[in-house]
């Protein structure tokens, strides 16, 4: 009995923590660099050619219970003359409680700035199917709040927007991939409550500095803000060697410390992993956080891999 307090006390804590007092929902990526369509629907590759898809997992504070999970799916590619666009689902979890699946299609227009680079506009349309589940839970107060008596079930609407100003070897990003806020609960029994999607800005950036033939020097960075919480920043230094193995180190402000792998396998496939290891008080409770991607393109003409790997 101790246990599944505990199990339940622990989770409601989660709960309360990642989605009311610091009113910061969406995902969080420390491969970020290679997770873009997701977050800019501005994102854009400028490669005719390539279809990219990709394959993202995370697990968060491992060991903690009701730890948060994510696991997203993109595909992206050309639709026409200067259009780009794909689809995109991100499925997150915190623990058997509370689950939200976002289902989304974007659209990108790129202009060129000059020879060498070039400003792209993206929109982001679809649905949050969110859900809660407190069968079983067991409240240490006395008098259980009665926001979370009832289980719920709702899909809202939502928008988002992005720029991509882009080059052979940079990036630069700004986007709002949710627009529209939507309330998580409703009034209960008097009681108005908090539970309300917040809109979430993101800047993000990155250089690719070709240091000889055989080796590359990738820093990024991602800023999230979002109101009601303190502005998260990711700093992340990758090391390509021979366009096939990738290593790097990353630091999120006040936050964690991760590194980072990635594997060419074969021509058009690559498996990347990210570790991060918690800093804040939180480390205490857990033993840090997992993270898998899988990148594959797949060339429309069926030549194969294009020459060039992709870079972001």
């Amino acid at each position: 009995m101790t246990k599944k307090l505990l199990k339940y006390s622990l989770t409601f804590f989660a709960l309360i923590v990642g989605h009311f007092v610091f009113a910061q929902q969406d995902s969080q990526y420390t491969q970020y660099m290679y997770n873009m369509s997701v977050i800019n629907p501005g994102y854009a590759t400028d490669n005719a050619n390539l279809i990219n898809l990709g394959l993202l997992y995370r697990a968060q504070w491992v060991g903690s219970v009701g730890g948060p999970s994510t696991g997203s799916f993109f595909a992206h590619g050309t639709l026409g003359r200067r259009m780009e666009g794909g689809i995109s689902v991100v499925h997150d979890q915190i623990g058997d409680v509370v689950k939200e699946t976002n289902l989304y299609a974007d659209f990108a227009y790129i202009i060129p700035v000059n020879e060498h680079t070039k400003l792209s506009f993206g929109v982001k349309a679809g649905a949050t199917f969110y859900s809660t589940n407190f069968n079983g839970f067991v409240y240490s107060d006395p008098v259980p709040d009665a926001a979370f008596e009832n289980n719920l079930s709702k899909t809202f609407p939502n928008i988002g927007v992005g720029a991509f100003y882009f080059g052979q070897k940079f990036y630069l990003g700004l986007s709002a991939p949710n627009l529209l806020k939507s309330k998580h609960l409703d009034n209960n029994s008097g009681i108005v409550t908090t539970g309300t999607e917040e809109i979430h800005y993101f800047l993000t950036g990155g250089y690719v500095f070709n240091l000889n033939d055989n080796l590359k020097l990738k820093p990024a960075f991602m800023t999230k803000a979002v109101s009601g919480a303190p502005l998260s920043i990711d700093l992340t230094t990758n090391v390509l060697i021979n366009n096939k193995f990738e290593l790097g180190v990353g630091y999120r402000w006040d936050d964690s410390i991760s590194g980072l792998v990635n594997f060419r396998i074969i021509e058009n496939l690559r498996i990347g992993y990210a570790y991060d290891y918690t800093l804040s008080n939180l480390g205490r409770f857990n033993s840090g956080s997992h993270e898998i991607i899988i990148l594959f393109d797949i060339n429309k003409l069926g030549k194969g891999y294009d020459k060039s790997p992709r870079f972001f």
